[in-house]
């Protein structure tokens, strides 16, 4: 009788442990679902703004906690104002910044201190000049750095802070605004020693352009999304860089291919924010929806309110002060250039 009551409590203990698991997985589940559920996106007007623009850099500048946004393109020229948000837009009147350009490559440097810039084309058309300079920002001015090394000239090319390896990661690119050759090369910025050192990892994406990276802090990876190739065929593939190599990944779920889509960590969610981007080769049919990347899978959520026009090329990164993705400006398929502010936050 002892033992059969033992077998009994043994099966009872087990058949709590599995109902226990099976309530938090279902809680798991639950909050996942209700914070995508309550993330919404709200448009904010300003008396001071940016004036319209795509292809613009920007990039949450962690020493001055405030958002940086350089250049851009109207459609007809290019820009060469810096403006940062700290709640509200302010110009800024830089005794020296880069010279006016579009789709240059921008990154806040958590090793140095400053926000590091490079690249970018002279003009919004396949005659405008690629550059090949670096700058750095910190906070009140622009300095240009003269490296011994760097990679070739070219716009559309994306960066991001590795704080495992405490470089600046640079990808890919082209060196003409028509995305006539795509690159696929891997290059690092020290911005303590001021180098730029090529990187030659045994895989690596396809040559392209007007993609993204962003830095997944939930599992410490790099993770590049999508871009246009060589032919202007827009991608969506997903990689991860580790720290010395590319690897592609294979969700079973992900965004149609484009490029010209905007990524940003977001930590509240704990994963990475993908919106918007453009499903035709030459930057057309736009689109304007939101998904999420957790390290294994892309799943497009629904944010609560009105959702931002469709739209490729914009400018977004995430306020770690206040707690919210930023997004500016843009292309629409009309052609028609946007110079609107919006934030994705949760709910409070």
């Amino acid at each position: 009788m002892s033992s059969l009551r033992t077998q009994h409590k043994t099966i009872l203990h087990a058949f709590t442990v599995v109902v226990l698991l099976c309530i938090a997985v279902a809680a798991i589940t639950d909050a996942g679902t209700l914070k995508a559920q309550t993330a919404s996106w709200t448009q904010v007007g300003y008396s001071s703004a940016p004036s319209a623009r795509a292809d613009a850099a920007i990039a949450y500048d962690a020493a001055t906690h405030s958002t940086v946004l350089f250049g851009g393109n109207d459609g007809y020229s290019v820009y060469g104002d810096t403006w940062t948000w700290d709640g509200t837009w302010r110009a800024k009147f830089p005794a020296t910044s880069p010279s006016p350009r579009q789709g240059p490559a921008i990154a806040f440097d958590g090793a140095a201190g400053n926000v590091v810039l490079f690249g970018g084309s002279s003009f919004p058309f396949a005659s405008g000049t690629a550059y090949g300079d670096t700058w750095t920002w910190d906070g009140i001015n622009w300095t240009q750095q003269f490296p011994l090394v760097s990679p070739s000239p070219r716009l559309w090319s994306t960066m991001v802070y590795d704080p495992k390896a405490k470089t600046v990661l640079l990808f890919g690119g082209s060196n003409t605004s028509g995305g006539d050759d795509a690159f696929s090369d891997t290059w690092a910025w020290n911005g303590v020693s001021k180098t730029w050192t090529e990187l030659n990892p045994t895989s690596h994406p396809s040559g392209r352009a007007a993609n993204q990276l962003v830095y997944d802090a939930a599992n410490r990876t790099v993770v590049l999304f999508g871009g246009v190739t060589t032919n202007l065929t827009p991608l969506n593939d997903t990689w991860t860089w580790n720290g010395s190599n590319w690897t592609q990944r294979f969700p079973t779920s992900a965004p149609s291919p484009r490029n010209g889509v905007s990524l940003a960590y977001d930590p509240r969610l704990e994963a990475v924010v993908l919106f918007g981007g453009a499903v035709g080769a030459c930057c057309s049919d736009s689109l304007n929806d939101t998904w999420t990347w957790n390290g294994v899978n892309w799943t497009e959520i629904y944010p609560a309110n009105t959702l931002p026009s469709a739209r490729n090329a914009q400018a977004m990164d995430y306020d770690t002060r206040r707690n919210v993705v930023v997004m500016f400006g843009g292309a629409a398929d009309s052609g028609r250039i946007l110079g609107d502010t919006w934030f994705l936050a949760l709910a409070p």
